[in-house]
């Protein structure tokens, strides 16, 4: 075989070999981010406040289950909030940069109005961003419609906050799902769980596991 068609044969196999190539994970929601290193010590859980934890929580150390019931009582005694069980992240309150949520959520039918995933810190209201949960659909609070059908099945959310931009956007499994527009104030923390909300079901539930805080390098 000449030289120049040995060459052209191996040039085209290897242009072949890159367009069959599956897409880089690189190129997801946290290419150019970096994990925060985590420990049981940064959950801090939010459960009413008078049952003990094992009432409304379990880990079996890859899962993190939480539900709570309508007619619980608020996290702490003097608290006018509705019922919850929550994870409150704490060690990496931020007030400036871009940081990054990521999880793996499970929520069984039946469970409605009801806030999963929040950016805490808001201007006119408490949180820069809710992701709730009414009928089956994820939704940015009660409005727009993040993602459909979400009962019985592992989802991944990834939640990016760009505080200098104000701008927040949404992926669930890699894909863009919401962008929005922050609400204002200076510090800010995640949390995920559940969190009653309007129209709530009498039991809310959900699972979570694989989370995540990421900050851009």
């Amino acid at each position: 075989m000449a030289p120049h068609r040995t060459f052209s044969w191996i040039a085209a196999c290897l242009l072949l070999v890159v367009l069959l190539a599956p897409p880089s994970r690189a190129q997801g929601p946290t290419a150019g981010f970096t994990a925060v290193s985590l420990s049981e010590g940064n959950f801090q859980l939010q459960k009413p406040y008078n049952m003990p934890s094992s009432a409304r929580y379990s880990f079996d150390g890859t899962v993190r289950r939480m539900w709570v019931f309508s007619s619980d009582e608020p996290f702490k005694a003097e608290s006018d909030t509705r019922p919850r069980t929550e994870m409150r992240m704490t060690g990496y309150d931020y007030s400036s940069g871009v940081w990054q949520f990521e999880g793996s959520v499970f929520v069984p039918s039946g469970t409605t109005g009801v806030s999963l995933m929040q950016v805490f810190g808001g201007g006119e209201t408490a949180t820069t961003l809710m992701l709730h949960v009414y009928d089956g659909a994820l939704r940015y609070y009660n409005q727009r419609t993040v993602e459909d059908n979400i009962y019985d099945r592992w989802i991944r959310v990834n939640v990016v906050h760009d505080v200098g931009a104000s701008a927040l956007t949404v992926f669930v499994n890699g894909n863009l799902k919401l962008t929005a527009s922050g609400r204002g104030v200076d510090s800010h923390y995640f949390k995920f769980g559940v969190y009653t909300q309007r129209d709530s079901s009498s039991r809310m539930e959900s699972r979570w596991k694989n989370v995540r805080i990421l900050k851009k390098n």
